[in-house]
This record gives structure tokens, C-alpha cells and sequence, in this order.
């Protein structure tokens, strides 16, 4: 499962929804990864140094996929076309990259960005939430900047590292 942008920044800033709730719970469960651009999007934000290295230390535990290359350039392209012929316009060529990768290598996308509902609806790619692969266990209680394990690494707390 790719975690997109957009659950690690509300995750690691601490906001509580369905898709932090359940990182947060199956963040030592789970074979997780990000694409380099979502790294990218993420680091982005970290303002400090020190804060920087942290996270970039934190998720170099996860497996991190290349994205590059002219088939994958192409294959997004021809996605955003076939999706502006339906009346959807992806607001950013990134999204539009990682949901193609994610079609393509079939991996599902945790996410909160609805620049992906029409490459579920449309072109077939799995969203975690919808595919039944999140299940949501109203029981249990998310505590951010708990110790995690990650990729059975020594427990850290990922979200204090920003």
C-alpha cells in the first residue's frame, strides 16, 4: 500500500480522520511504502534541519519507489487526457503521476485528495479506504506521537521527528 502526501502531513501534524487514525494504528502492521515524489512532497515541508534529517531518517525504514521514466511520463499523460475527455481536469501532474503509478504496479493509494476519484472511478485505481483494505475499528483510539515500530526497526516516534 502507497501512503500518499496527503495522510503523512495530516498525520504527522497531528490532525485525526479515518486515514491517520488507522496509519497510526497499522503503521507497525502493515507493508507500507511512498513513491519518491510523495518523499519529495513531504520533506518539502519540513522547515528546520534537524527536523529534516529526522524524517528523512524515519522514512528512508519504508520502501520507497522510483517513479521515473518516459512509459511512466507517457502512461500519466495518456491518463490525464483520457480523464479530461470526461469532463475531469487533475489539478497537479504529481497526483496524476503517482495514481498512474500506482495502476500500473498495482499498488492501492491511502489517501485524502479527490484529484484521485476519478482514476478510481474511472481507470481502476484501489483506494485502501474503499477497497477494504482500511478497516476502521471505531474501539480503538489513535494517540499521536505514540512509539511506533516501523519496517521492525527499534520503536521511534515518527511524528515527533517534524
Amino acid at each position: 500500500m502507497i501512503v500518499d502526501t496527503t495522510v503523512w502531513i495530516d498525520y504527522l501534524t497531528g490532525v485525526r480522520n479515518a486515514e491517520t487514525d488507522w496509519l497510526d494504528r497499522e503503521l507497525d502492521r502493515q507493508r507500507l511504502g511512498l513513491t519518491d515524489l510523495i518523499l519529495c512532497e513531504v520533506l518539502q515541508g519540513i522547515r528546520d534541519e534537524a527536523s529534516f534529517g529526522r524524517a528523512l531518517r524515519e522514512f528512508r525504514r519504508f520502501e520507497v519507489f522510483k517513479t521515473g521514466g518516459a512509459e511512466l511520463a507517457i502512461a500519466a499523460a495518456r491518463n490525464y487526457r483520457k480523464l479530461r475527455q470526461r469532463g475531469y481536469t487533475v489539478r497537479k501532474t504529481i497526483d496524476c503521476w503517482i495514481a498512474t503509478f500506482c495502476i500500473r504496479e498495482r499498488h492501492s493509494l491511502l489517501h485524502r485528495d479527490r484529484d484521485f476519484d476519478p482514476f478510481e472511478a474511472l481507470l481502476g485505481l484501489l483506494n485502501a479506504a474503499r477497497s477494504g483494505q482500511m478497516s476502521v475499528d471505531p474501539d480503538v483510539r489513535c494517540e499521536r506521537g505514540r512509539e511506533v515500530a516501523i519496517a521492525g526497526e527499534n520503536r521511534t516516534t515518527l511524528s515527533t521527528a517534524l
